[in-house]
């Protein structure tokens, strides 16, 4: 079994800043990559910031400049610092990972979501 607890998410006036966490577990060897994305209303789900076991990173274009993707390997979570937000930011944030799994199988898996909402 393999969980992905996100949590962070809240109501936030625009301007603000959140910082999102998710925290992977379970039976899995290592960590692949771990990232964020989204879905806002009427949206289809996008990519929003990434980072794999080696420490590259990558945002989506809207975001840079403005969120941080970060980690801590020891507790197997990802983080997202979103600054200067937008009511464009506005969506459900989903946490990703990809996992190395027992056999050296690798396998995606997805947070349950949290709601970022931004006032204008």
């Amino acid at each position: 079994q393999v969980q992905l607890v996100e949590s962070g998410g809240g109501l936030v006036q625009a301007g603000g800043s959140l910082r999102l966490s998710c925290a992977a577990s379970g039976s899995f060897l290592r960590i692949n990559a771990m990232g964020w994305y989204r879905r806002a209303p009427g949206k289809q789900r996008e990519l929003v910031a990434t980072m794999t076991e080696g420490g590259s990173t990558d945002y989506a274009g809207s975001v840079k400049g403005r969120f941080t993707i970060s980690r801590d390997n020891a507790k197997n979570t990802v983080y997202l610092q979103m600054n200067s937000l937008k009511p464009e930011d506005e969506a459900v944030y989903y946490c990703n990972a990809n996992l190395r799994m027992p056999y050296y199988v690798n396998q995606n898996y997805w947070g349950q979501g949290t709601q970022v909402t931004v006032s204008s």
